[in-house]
């Protein structure tokens, strides 16, 4: 014997189960399409979404060659991490947003 909803509650129904079972991701956590997470910081770590075209710069890829050298290919926060000053990446950024 099963339990039979109206096709009107199921899509409510299945919303409330992934949300109890942990799917649904916070809104702060998804990044959107064209974009890539990266954290920034020497000791604690700012999270920055910046477009994918950043990655093809020279001084963006100085940046992720000083990542690499530092943590490998192992990311502690799941996201690339860029060990500089959150300042430097910032001016960065918005140079390559002017450029």
């Amino acid at each position: 014997m099963g339990v039979r909803l109206r096709s009107s509650l199921l899509p409510a129904a299945k919303k409330i189960l992934k949300m109890q079972l942990g799917f649904v991701k916070k809104q702060s956590d998804v990044v959107p399409r064209g974009h890539v997470a990266v954290y920034v910081g020497d000791t604690q770590r700012k999270r920055f979404v910046v477009p994918v075209s950043y990655l093809n710069h020279p001084s963006f890829q100085q940046l992720l060659n000083r990542g690499e050298e530092e943590f490998g290919y192992h990311h502690p926060h799941g996201g690339l991490t860029i060990p500089c000053k959150e300042g430097a990446f910032i001016d960065l950024t918005s140079r390559l947003q002017h450029s």
